[in-house]
């Protein structure tokens, strides 16, 4: 544990410093900033799901409080972000994906999506601190898991020059780790479906207007957002936190509902064919060179581009 002083707007990390998840604890505001810090590719490698776990875990054991400087400390925030440049999540782990799906493993492909139900419920749940508010900040692309992940919080803030979406459709899957049960619950079925099968990426702007993005930041002021957003609502926290936990009793989220859609996302993994794996493969080339090189916009229209070349080739 860190020994800084309780200066007000410090930020003192705390737990393994070599984790995949970083996290600083902020004592004027009782504020956790949590920072996806990963190793490769910007997706949930089972490192980085088991890193994330280690650290909520110990956090709803103690009821919404940490370890801080010799003493429990509630947690009155907890900010979700990103170190990765220009990348919030890429989502699952496709190039995984792949290798489970061909050589038919499937408690593999459960271990997995249970271990993001985890971490997802854990969230979903605020870590049994009836007064805590978790907020994501999303300052650089949310694809699938990471969308779906982003969702799991109270507050959602992003900046302008994020891209969001839910990809799965285009290598014929869907988003199983609980994106169909927290988009229903904030904009309705129909909208979801419509996100869930259109396979498009949108922008932060346009998922502001449709009411999925609760708080829109310029570019590069995700974190300021998220101070202000704190800042304004800190005093009549107690009451705000309340309305959350009224809005899950009213629109629960369960371990049982997420546990059998993840079955159902298992089971449709391994329907998937050979064309459906190799586009899951031109996803995560696509997401590479947006990642590399920045050179690929939208990596969905990407991907189909890059299907269609052989046939137009062959013309």
């Amino acid at each position: 544990m860190s020994n800084m002083n309780d200066a007000a707007g410090l930020r003192a990390p705390y737990g393994r410093s070599h984790s995949q998840y970083q996290t600083e604890f902020e004592p004027a505001t009782g504020t956790i900033w949590g920072y996806f810090n990963p190793r490769g590719t910007a997706c949930f490698s089972l490192g980085l799901l088991k890193d994330i776990r280690e650290h909520d875990q110990t956090l709803a054991q103690n009821h919404g409080a940490i370890e801080f400087e010799g003493e429990l400390r509630p947690v009155n925030f907890y900010v979700c972000g990103s170190r990765a440049p220009r990348i919030f999540n890429l989502g699952g782990d496709l190039a995984l994906f792949v290798l489970l799906i061909k050589s038919r493993d499937r408690e593999a492909l459960v271990h997995y999506a249970r271990l993001c139900i985890d971490n997802m419920h854990a969230r979903i749940e605020n870590y049994n601190a009836p007064g805590m508010i978790t907020i994501s900040m999303v300052q650089g692309d949310a694809l699938g898991g990471g969308l779906e992940c982003a969702l799991s919080s109270d507050v959602v803030v992003a900046e302008e020059g994020a891209q969001m979406g839910l990809p799965e459709i285009l290598f014929n899957l869907f988003p199983g780790m609980g994106a169909y049960s927290l988009l229903a619950r904030k904009v309705g079925p129909r909208l979801t479906e419509r996100l869930m099968l259109s396979g498009r990426v949108y922008s932060a702007a346009e998922l502001h207007e449709m009411g999925v993005v609760d708080v829109l930041a310029g570019p590069g002021e995700g974190e300021a957002a998220v101070q202000d957003w704190i800042a304004r609502h800190a005093r009549r926290r107690n009451g705000h936190a309340a309305v959350m936990r009224v809005r899950r009793q009213v629109f629960p989220v369960t371990r049982e509902e997420l546990d059998a859609i993840t079955d159902t996302w298992v089971d449709c993994a391994l329907r998937l064919e050979d064309r459906d794996l190799r586009m899951m493969g031109r996803v995560v080339r696509a997401q590479m060179e947006r990642m590399e090189r920045g050179t690929v916009v939208d990596v969905g229209a990407a991907a189909e581009a890059a299907e269609a070349a052989p046939a137009l080739a062959a013309l």
